[in-house]
Order: structure tokens, then C-alpha cells, then sequence
């Protein structure tokens, strides 16, 4: 791959670099597709920029293509799942609530750890939404997330309480899918 930098733009005056007293949070939630590829775009701008990125996926257990991909950026990202790799229909089972439970354990070890300067917490708007998680778990991570931290959550449903939290909120509303015409999740591109 070749790459032509293009002249650099002066950033604007009214633009700061200043952090607040806690990391960034940024949601990607809604009906459409593109919350989970959002979240694994910024994972690769900070690795691009030397950061190291810690990746909780809950309700997801699997090798997809993207933990396939991941696991070439050696070192500088780390990705556990905490799922069963079935979906979650009505009530959550014990072993839900229990994997659940400890990625939950694991992404607050991450952010006190001060290692990661991104924590993604993927799929964790569904396992909020599902009773797998709280929103008192979730604010008091987002209150521990130190300033050199941008947390990173995504998932459908995601909570008003949690909306109102975070720093930038994305939501990806569907307005055409091919699954509506009966195609199947293809690879590479779907998962």
C-alpha cells in the first residue's frame, strides 16, 4: 500500500486538545448496522497511533472474522469475550449473568490497570438491556475511567442514563438492509 500525506490542515482556533477530569465515552447504538465496525475503526486509529486497546465482547463467543484481524495486531490489543455464543431470549440464565458478571470484572481491571488507553465494552448496550449488566456497573466505570482512557460502548438499546453520560453518542438507524431480502450474513462483510 502506498500512502501520499496530503498538506496538513491548521486546526481551528476554537478547538482544544484539553481532556476532562475522566476519559472520553462514546456510544454506537441504534437499529442499523455498523456499531461494533465503528468501534473496531477507532481501535485501529489508536493502534495506528501507538495505543494499547482492551476489547470486552459480551453476549459474542466466536471466532469472526474481526478476532481473526485483531489477533494481527499482536500485542497492542487485547480481546475477550464474555458470551455463551447463543442469544440471549428471554430471561438470562445464571451462566449468562456469570460471564457477564466477570467482564464486567475484567474491564474495570483494564481501566484501573492505566495499560489501555482504550477499553471497548462491544454488545455491552445488549447486555444492559437483556439484565446481564447494570447501569450503576456502567457509571461507575465510566466515572473510574481515568483522563488517558476513552471508553468505547456499543449495542443496541443503549440507556438514556448512559446517553446522557457520554461524551459522543452514534446512532446508526437502519434504513436498508439485504437481510430484509433474505441475504445471509456474508464474511468479510457482515461478520
Amino acid at each position: 500500500m502506498t500512502f501520499c500525506p496530503g498538506p496538513m490542515a491548521k486546526m481551528p482556533d476554537n478547538v482544544s486538545d484539553a481532556k476532562p477530569s475522566r476519559g472520553f465515552v462514546h456510544v454506537y447504538t441504534g437499529n442499523g448496522k455498523g456499531k461494533t465496525t465503528a468501534a473496531l475503526g477507532l481501535c485501529l486509529r489508536a493502534v495506528g497511533a501507538g495505543f494499547h486497546v482492551y476489547i470486552a465482547q459480551f453476549m459474542k463467543f466466536g471466532t469472526y472474522s474481526e478476532v481473526r484481524a485483531l489477533k494481527r495486531l499482536g500485542d497492542q490489543v487485547t480481546l475477550e469475550q464474555y458470551g455463551t455464543g447463543r442469544f440471549v431470549r428471554g430471561k438470562p440464565s445464571d451462566d449468562d449473568r456469570r460471564i457477564a458478571r466477570q467482564g464486567m470484572e475484567a474491564a474495570q481491571q483494564a481501566v484501573a490497570s492505566r495499560h489501555f488507553q482504550m477499553v471497548i465494552l462491544d454488545e455491552s448496550m445488549v447486555a444492559l438491556h437483556q439484565g446481564l449488566l447494570t447501569v450503576a456497573q456502567i457509571e461507575t466505570l465510566i466515572d473510574a475511567c481515568p483522563a488517558a482512557v476513552e471508553l468505547v460502548l456499543t449495542g443496541r438499546h443503549a440507556a438514556p442514563e448512559i446517553i446522557a453520560k457520554a461524551d459522543v453518542v452514534t446512532d446508526m438507524r437502519e434504513v436498508k438492509h439485504y437481510y430484509q431480502k433474505g441475504v445471509t450474513a456474508r464474511t468479510g462483510i457482515d461478520k
